[in-house]
Formats: structure tokens, sequence, C-alpha cells
């Protein structure tokens, strides 16, 4: 004789496999042609599992060894028509067509008493699930157990309290930082470009001056040349006159080439003079005591960054490149007076 555990078990495993079954898997119309497929079993079948579906595996805890039995027994026959279905061959049959059509007549019939056995014990499984008697029971213990939970949480936020304000500061001075560091990024951006573009101007320079000293060379030898060789005094004019036109035109382009490599070299020179200011300026202002002394520091910063400075392509200063050492001196004179 089956033990309850093992009749349970059995009756667990045949519903579950009602329930998992693949109704999709019936037709197999490439298999079976046309003719004589099971696609007319799909919605029999499909009605069949669905009723399976409705009846909840955890409900079979609570049902006697007879009712385990009837539900495993039920089961077991449906699956077994489901199986005929998926087993049948044309091979093997003398009337495939009579066949296939009593394997759908029994699925279809089978549906009322399935229905029959199972209908109360699908009727308790949904009174089981919504059991509120036990709902009520599993949440005040959930709560309870929640509550104890939010005591330890709160304990232990308690005691990291204070650790959690160092670490916030700590994260606000590394986040003023960065943004100080990203602002720099600007200025070294820049310096980057023109030193790139300095470097390209400087081979400009360098080919320029090579072929201004080459053709200053030839030109020497001009007049020697048959086609070239001066015959009278308007000609010997007139060919003076273009190599001066030549080299001037030459020795132009070299001067702005070179102008252009300064330029660019000053420049480059000045943003990163920039960036560093950038990135320095807040540790000198954390360093300083007084406060006049930092405004001293921030004006001096302000316009290091800020203030329009010189191109290095004109030549000519540009004014108010940095703030005065007068008004240093005031704010340090009004720092001093603030101590005082």
């Amino acid at each position: 004789m089956a033990t309850p555990t093992k009749i349970r078990t059995e009756a667990e495993e045949s519903l579950a496999r009602m329930q998992q079954f693949d109704v999709s898997s019936l037709p197999r119309e490439r298999e079976l042609g046309s003719e004589v497929n099971f696609l007319d079993a799909v919605e029999p079948a499909t009605r069949l599992v669905d009723l399976y579906k409705r009846l909840s595996v955890t409900a079979l805890d609570d049902l006697s060894q007879q009712g385990l039995q009837q539900v495993r027994d039920r089961a077991n026959s449906d699956f077994a028509l489901l199986k005929q279905a998926l087993d049948f061959k044309l091979a093997s049959q003398q009337n495939p067509q009579a066949t296939r059509d009593s394997i759908i007549q029994q699925l279809t019939a089978s549906y009322d008493p399935s229905f029959q056995t199972l209908h109360p014990y699908i009727a308790y499984s949904l009174h089981r699930s919504a059991d509120f008697q036990r709902l009520d029971s599993d949440a005040r213990a959930t709560m309870q157990a929640i509550s104890d939970r939010a005591g330890k949480v709160e304990a232990q936020l308690q005691e990291h309290e204070k650790e959690a304000q160092r670490v916030l500061t700590e994260i606000r001075s590394v986040a003023a930082e960065e943004g100080v560091t990203q602002q720099s990024a600007h200025f070294r951006a820049e310096a980057d470009r023109h030193d790139t573009e300095a470097e390209t101007w400087r081979t400009r320079t360098v080919n320029l001056a090579i072929a201004l000293g080459v053709y200053a060379a030839l030109s020497v030898f001009l007049h020697k040349i048959p086609f070239l060789t001066p015959t009278s005094n308007y000609e010997t004019i007139q060919l003076a006159i273009s190599k001066v036109l030549v080299f001037s035109v030459l020795a132009y382009m070299l001067f702005l080439s070179a102008r252009n490599f300064l330029s660019h070299k000053h420049n480059a020179i000045v943003n990163r003079h920039r960036q560093n200011a950038l990135m320095t300026h807040r540790a000198l202002v954390e360093a300083a005591s007084d406060h006049g002394i930092r405004e001293a520091i921030m004006v001096q910063a302000a316009g290091c960054i800020f203030s329009p400075q010189n191109t290095g392509y004109t030549g000519g200063a540009s004014g108010g490149d940095s703030p005065s050492p007068k008004s240093v001196v005031e704010l340090l004179s009004k720092a001093g007076g603030k101590g005082e």
C-alpha cells in the first residue's frame, strides 16, 4: 500500500505534468499532413489543461488520501489521451483518420468527468488562496519582522551617523575639487590645440626659410641663364625688380609664418598658466587663514583666468591683463584692518 507521502508526490507530479503540457505541440501538420493532423484537438486540449491550471499545487497539502488519488488518477487518464495524440503515427494505423477522430472525441468528452472530479478541489484551492485569516496572520508576522528589522537598522544608523557625516564632507570636498579640475580641462584643451598649431607653423617657417635661402642663392646666377640674360638697360632693371618682388613676397611669407608660430606658442603658454592657476587657487584659498587674504588670492586668480591676455600676434600689450598691485594691496590692508 502506498504511503500518504508517496501519493502526495505522485499527485503533484501528475498535476504539474498536465499544467505544463504544451498544447501547441499537438497539431503536427508537417508530419501528419493537412488531412490527418490534430489541429481540431487544440481547442478541447486547451480547455482541459486550463481546468487543471485552476487547481493550485499547494492545495494538495490539505487533501485527503482519497482526494489525492482522485486528482492523480484523473490527471494520468487525461494525460494518456494527450500522449496518444503525440504518439500517433500514420504508418502504424490501418485507418488513421478514424483513429484520429476517436482520440479527439475522447479528449472532448473527458472534460465533463474531469470537471466533476476536480471542481470541489478547485473551489477549495481558490478559498485557500483567499484565506483571510491566514493572510492576516502572515501579515502580522511580516509586520513584526519588519518592525524588528527597522529597529536594528535604526540602531545601526545612529551608530554610523558620525561616520556618514564625515564621508559626506569628504564627498563634497572631492566634488568641489573635481568641478574645478573639470573647468581647468577647457584651458588644457586650448593649450594643447595651440601647441599643435605652433608645431605646424614651426615646420612652415623652417620650410619658407630654406626656400628663401635657396632663392637668394639662385638669384645670384639668374642673369647667367641664356634666356634670362639682359641685353639692355630696360631688361636689366626688369630682372632686378622681379628678383626684389619675389624676394619680398617670400620674406613677408616667412615673417607671417614666424609670427603665427610665436603667437600660438604664446597662447599655449598663457592657457597652460590659466590651467595651473585654476587648479592651485583652491589650495591657496584653503591655506589662508584670513578672509581678506582669501579675497586677494581670488582676485589674482580671477584676473589670471578671465582678464584678456596679449595674443602674441600684434606685438602690443593689451590693457587690463591682470589686477593691478594697488588692488591687491588694498585688499590686504582691509584684511589687516579687520584683523585688528
